[in-house]
């Protein structure tokens, strides 16, 4: 099995990448992969990795020993940089620029993938800049962001873009039937439903409450009669949206907390040195700031599936002969598009695009999904 196969509908950028491992003259020392969420970006970096550290021609077998570890996240000479913060900060990029200038202890490479590029700041990505416009030998940056504008342009011209798109519903399908043993049925509903987006369609299709919770959110737009209506349902998606970021990242935090105090030598149940407590304020901050960013990506999730409602009643108010994305809902959207017109529709998701730059700006989440409730209420 290849590391290319699980790029899911990116043909034309898996013959880039694989150009730039078979031929040293199509290969550069840094790469900047862009695709809307969903599309693969990180499963596209993880894979031009393995393939450069594959141990067999051409790169990227999917079986030997250099393939495999780096697809496991433990090759020693590939780092992978993640954040569940809002942003990444500027010590954990110095660090990268110091592992980025080391030589490669087994592999071919030295490889830093950085899986959110969009989450540094400007001075923050400044850092980066000499690392990436004179790179040690043999050292490959592999920057993934949702778009070229989300990277500064000092990087962005440094770097070989390379642009995924949304692949198509069935592609997804194809993989959760073959992957997860998912009914072909089931499988096709929760991709056009996740908009092609892997992870969410394998929730969606794999896991019953996921699915109940975005139906409950999807009836929404026919709950709501008025401002009192859209306040209350306002209370419940926002305490919907922290119930899961409490439920991610509670056991990760004791395990976080548990795994320092081991570290600092501190036994469990036994008090804290005062020389040692900022060291554990500073993981309580880390862990509190991961923890607004997931309620946040919750959030804009619940926005966009929002969006997508809204996309299949503007479709069926034009008469347009394209498949919805809630095909589970019909009957929904059907009621809510004879109730209003496409003018209405379009000033809704309006509404629904000023709440996520909202949320984007740091304004109080319930005060956002509020004022976006109270204008998708039905205009008398």
């Amino acid at each position: 099995m290849s590391v290319w196969d699980a790029v899911i509908g990116q043909g034309a950028v898996v013959d880039t990448l694989r150009n730039a491992v078979a031929d040293p003259r199509a290969m550069t020392h840094a790469w900047l992969i862009t695709g809307p969420p969903g599309s693969g970006r990180s499963v596209a970096a993880r894979a031009f990795a393995a393939a450069l550290q594959c141990e067999e021609s051409p790169g990227g077998c999917g079986v030997c020993k250099g393939c495999r570890t780096v697809l496991a996240g433990t090759h020693p000479d590939v780092t992978f940089v993640t954040t569940d913060r809002v942003v990444i900060n500027i010590a954990e990029v110095r660090e990268l620029v110091a592992t980025a200038a080391r030589s490669a202890s087994q592999g071919r490479w030295r490889i830093i993938v950085v899986e959110d590029a969009d989450r540094m700041v400007e001075r923050t990505s400044n850092v980066l800049l000499k690392s990436i416009e004179e790179p040690a030998e043999r050292t490959v940056w592999l920057l993934c962001a949702p778009s070229p504008d989300d990277v500064i342009v000092t990087i962005r011209s440094r770097c070989r873009h390379v642009g995924l798109r949304i692949p198509d519903p069935q592609a997804v399908a194809d993989l959760l039937v073959e992957r997860n043993g998912v009914d072909p049925e089931v499988a096709i509903a929760a991709a056009r439903a996740a908009q092609s987006h892997v992870g969410i369609a394998r929730r969606l299709a794999t896991n019953e409450e996921a699915r109940r919770r975005r139906h409950r959110l999807l009836t929404l737009p026919s709950r709501i009669r008025g401002v009192g209506d859209a306040i209350l349902e306002a209370a419940i998606v926002v305490e919907e949206a922290t119930a899961d970021a409490k439920a991610v990242g509670t056991e990760r935090d004791q395990e976080e907390r548990a795994e320092l105090l081991r570290t600092l030598g501190v036994a469990e149940g036994a008090a804290i040195p005062p020389a040692l407590r900022a060291q554990v304020r500073q993981l309580e901050e880390n862990q509190k700031k991961r923890s607004t960013r997931v309620q946040r990506d919750a959030l804009d999730r619940a926005m966009t599936d929002l969006l997508s409602f809204y996309r299949d009643v503007v479709a069926v108010q034009v008469g347009a002969e394209v498949p919805l994305v809630n095909s589970d809902l019909t009957e929904e959207v059907r009621a809510v598009a004879k109730d209003s017109t496409p003018e209405q529709t379009m000033r809704r998701m309006d509404a629904i695009g000023e709440a996520r730059e909202r949320l984007e700006g740091n304004v109080a989440p319930l005060l956002a999904v509020e004022a976006m409730l109270v204008a998708l209420r039905p205009q008398g």
